[in-house]
């Protein structure tokens, strides 16, 4: 269905076709029990927002390099925030093990990229984003299912509609669950008879630990580990969905990043399936996974994702992270880099907003200007190491010595 959308401003605005587009899936609500009248009263006043429609083809888990996206998912100030949520709710997560077999890195692992601990749920009116991706845009089959799962969620009591807000793409609550999933999967981990994943810990996290023991996970298993490949190595054998017996592996020289051979311990054996990863290619980190990486990688089917998840719980567990670099000169940058970055584009004069360390559009912009001012290449406006430390030593432009106040605009909306 083709719409003339416009974003949402003011309830004045209409949009017949966006208005023909709604009504058509009444039926559809009256088939799974939402009234007529509870579907007018949720769905009146809606307007699209066009913003949403490009984000479609612009999720960072297949657009940003891995060493971008894992340097700020899995930084020094993630971990710490995981370990003391970890002290925080140990009673909390040690119940959740004993019931789910999950353990309590991986569910906080998960809470803190889907939401940095529930400090980010997302700015978008839930509902105006489903509709709006539910008539406008490719995969409307997907999101009209997600759209009557939320209406169903509402009318249910589960949930309110005031002020519910979550991604562009329709995930709330501490760990992000689109609605259909929050149908399915979601429990009561604080016994008061609801299931809140956006105003309680226990029950987000609780739900957190089910999603993944549906998804297959096998308590005491590890995900996976880093690994060190043989001279040679084959990349056509590497990919999630080719596996063979660890002791194959093995044979071919695939052995741990200590040079030691791979521990079989955690209920991992010779015959256990396993899949080599090198997300980079042969020069950069490989790993070795096991099913459980899976059922980490089936909450958001991306590869980055479900390592950002894998490696933070590693962390979390009191590792020391990843031993191979990436195949980068330009290694990416933590969340504090980030902001110091920013911090030295607006002592520059660029008015990026606040050095918050969400790279947006104006910042990308203001690096791109200064990357073409230092005569760094290519001057494409990603926030690495390289332009991080041009700026830390580079004078400021005496064409544009005095800041612009900041406007708040730096950041990409969730």
């Amino acid at each position: 269905m083709a719409l003339m959308l416009t974003a949402v401003m003011s309830p004045a605005l209409a949009d017949p076709a966006f208005d023909r587009c709604l009504a058509a899936l009444q039926p559809q609500a009256a088939a799974q029990g939402i009234d007529a009248a509870s579907f007018q009263r949720l769905t009146a006043g809606l307007a699209p927002d066009s913003t949403v429609l490009p984000l479609l083809d612009a999720q960072p888990e297949f657009t940003t390099p891995i060493w971008d996206y894992l340097a700020a998912l899995v930084d020094d100030q993630r971990v710490a925030d995981g370990r003391q949520m970890l002290e925080t709710h140990r009673e909390l997560l040690e119940r959740i093990g004993r019931q789910s077999g999950v353990d309590a890195a991986t569910v906080v692992a998960v809470w803190g990229v889907e939401s940095d601990y529930g400090r980010v749920f997302g700015k978008r009116p839930l509902l105006v984003s489903l509709a709006t991706l539910s008539c406008a845009g490719r995969r409307q089959p997907f999101f009209r299912g997600e759209l009557l799962a939320l209406l169903k969620l509402l009318h249910g009591g589960d949930l309110k509609a005031e002020g519910l807000s979550g991604s562009w793409a329709g995930a709330f609550g501490h760990t992000q669950f689109m609605p259909s999933t929050y149908a399915r999967i979601a429990v009561d981990g604080d016994g008061d008879g609801r299931r809140d994943l956006v105003g309680s810990i226990p029950d987000a996290l609780a739900s957190t630990a089910n999603y993944l023991v549906k998804a297959g996970w096998r308590s005491g298993q590890p995900w996976g580990q880093e690994v060190t490949l043989p001279s040679g190595f084959d990349a056509s054998r590497a990919g999630r969905g080719k596996r063979r017996p660890l002791r194959e592996w093995q044979a071919m020289g695939v052995h741990g990043v200590d040079g030691r051979a791979i521990a079989t311990a955690g209920g991992v054996g010779a015959d256990t399936p396993a899949a080599v990863l090198v997300p980079a290619g042969t020069r950069g980190p490989a790993f070795l996974v096991f099913r459980n990486y899976d059922a980490i990688y089936s909450y958001n089917a991306a590869e980055s994702y479900a390592l950002a998840i894998a490696l933070l719980a590693d962390r979390l567990h009191g590792g020391a992270g990843l031993s191979a670099a990436w195949p980068t000169d330009d290694p990416g940058l933590s969340r504090a880099d980030r902001r110091q970055l920013q911090q030295l584009l607006l002592a520059r004069g660029h008015d990026i907003g606040n050095a918050d360390g969400m790279i947006g559009t104006a910042t990308r912009r203001a690096i791109q200007a200064e990357q073409t001012r230092l005569g760094l290449s290519p001057a494409d406006g990603r926030a690495g190491r390289r332009i991080l430390d041009a700026l830390r030593t580079a004078p400021a432009n005496p064409a544009n010595p005095n800041p612009a106040p900041p406007s708040p605009r730096s950041g990409v909306p969730l």
